[in-house]
């Protein structure tokens, strides 16, 4: 009997048995269900002659949750986008939201401490929206202030509220709240070891300079996971780290030889979305911690002056812009962000942003219609659009820093298995091989490249020939499919 779809004739690269081999692919029902080097039949049958079968990238840290955030990353091979740093609360009534928009691939999310904590402060129910976190930066007790005894249990809560309506862990956004005391993130961790899944967090501090320095900030999180043996992942090591990334990758390393549970990712872009109102862009020599003036940020196409920063900071503190803290273009500077992409036990994700746009008023609103291809007018980081394709062109074809297999693996294998210990739906992700889902992208390893640039990253990337998603297709003959909406929910299960 014929399969529904055949994939024919392309290089197979499946990182978990090492199979990197031309062979065909029968799909049915959702899964795979053949994998051989003699023909297949086909209801419908895919000429991959010439290029890369491989699992779907797997993104762990995607904060676009619109539908063209998602078409975006269909066009880099994207199958599953997780918002899994910040993370959102409630967590079910954020589930109910993204299954009305019918979404080309898969989402999930896990439960957003800041929104907590910002709901706590506020004396306000969270909403899960961004504009919920984007309106609070306007306020400043729940970034700096300690928590009392009752505040401290009412976070909590609303936390492990998440976690029972089927969070995927506990989004720690640290670095936007960095005066949270001690005891709360021990707690947290505490907190993900009982229900046994892990944290993802953005680390309180991003400095090059002693206190409070990145290095402190990341020596924190391992020894929450040390002593109460929760899985914590360490979310952006590239932004987080700035110019010390070495001294940083390697507490890392000391960390996961003596066992403790560390997982850890990177972005391969020398800049950084962000909110202008940070708390890490504010306090005495913030500019010296972060080396960084008002030319470092980034508003739309253009760089800031010094006075648009300071407007910015008082009176929009929840704009987005980007914040350059690499110059790509120093091989010194390139060599550092080489240094956390390439790293054995880095795995990729993009970190990607909202799509805006400058609305009547000259403020900055998130795009959120269907329009496809995105309207010209709007705007992002490149990451957004280019993240997994810059991975193959630049640091696979172009300079060789990675080999194809280990590229894949890290954009692959190595998410779902960080994952798949507490989230069940995963175990069946980021592999080639029978039985598995079949969330699959085909690309030329010639010509995918990203096409997103600082200047305008509202630019697809190109060279994905197929998307397939849950057995049906996203992405045909290089082409969108604007009516696919195959996205499954990744959560775990809901308790009483």
């Amino acid at each position: 009997m014929a399969a529904e779809i055949v994939i024919t004739g392309g290089r197979v690269i499946d990182p978990e048995t090492g199979l990197d081999a031309i062979r065909n692919v029968a799909i049915d029902d959702g899964k795979i269900v053949a994998i051989s080097e003699f023909a297949l039949d086909g209801d419908t049958v895919i000429d991959a002659t010439g290029h890369v079968v491989s699992p779907g990238f797997i993104d762990l840290h995607a904060h676009g949750q619109t539908i063209g955030d998602y078409r975006m990353y269909v066009m880099q091979g994207v199958t599953t986008a997780l918002e899994l740093e910040s993370g959102v609360l409630p967590i079910g009534d954020w589930y109910e939201g993204q299954a009305q928009k019918k979404l080309p691939i898969n989402y999930g999310a896990s439960a957003g401490w800041t929104y907590s904590r910002i709901a706590t402060f506020s004396d306000t129910d969270p909403l899960a929206t961004a504009d919920y976190f984007q309106e609070a930066q306007s306020r400043s007790d729940w970034k700096f202030d300690i928590a009392t005894s009752d505040q401290s249990s009412e976070i909590l809560d609303r936390v492990e509220q998440g976690l029972k309506e089927g969070a995927l862990g506990i989004g720690i956004n640290a670095g936007y709240a960095p005066g949270y005391g001690q005891k709360e993130y021990f707690a947290l961790a505490e907190l993900a070891n009982e229900y046994d899944v892990a944290t993802y967090t953005h680390v309180r501090y991003a400095s090059n300079t002693e206190p409070q320095s990145s290095f402190e900030a990341i020596k924190e999180l391992i020894a929450n996971a040390a002593i109460t043996g929760a899985h914590m992942h360490l979310c952006h090591i590239n932004s987080t780290s700035l110019a010390d990334i070495n001294a940083t990758l390697k507490l890392v390393e000391e960390a996961q030889a003596k066992g403790i549970n560390i997982t850890v990712e990177a972005y391969p872009y020398g800049a950084a979305s962000t909110v202008v109102g940070a708390a890490m862009f504010t306090g005495d020599g913030w500019r010296d911690r972060m080396s960084s003036t008002a030319n470092n940020f980034q508003l739309g196409s253009d760089r800031m002056t010094e006075e648009e920063l300071a407007d910015y900071q008082a009176n929009k503190p929840g704009t987005f812009i980007t914040w350059h803290f690499l110059d790509e273009e120093k091989p010194e500077d390139l060599a550092k962000l080489d240094a956390s992409v390439a790293h054995p036990s880095v795995m990729i994700s993009s970190d990607s942003t909202f799509w805006a746009y400058f609305d009547d008023n000259g403020n900055i609103a998130t795009y959120e219609g269907d329009e496809w291809p995105l309207p010209d007018y709007v705007f992002a980081h490149p990451r957004s659009a280019g993240t997994f394709a810059k991975i193959l062109r630049s640091y696979v074809r172009e300079r060789g820093v990675l080999s194809l297999n280990e590229a894949i693996r890290k954009m692959t294998l190595m998410p779902a298995q960080t994952l798949e210990g507490f989230v069940p739906q995963m175990r069946s992700k980021g592999r080639i091989q029978v039985g598995m889902d079949a969330d699959i992208v085909v690309f030329d390893p010639e010509t995918i490249a990203d096409m997103a640039t600082f200047a305008n990253a509202n630019q697809p990337a190109v060279g994905v020939q197929t998307v397939i998603v849950n057995g049906k297709f996203a992405l045909q003959n290089a082409t969108l499919l604007t009516d696919a909406a195959h996205g499954q929910p990744i959560r775990n299960a809901v308790q009483d």
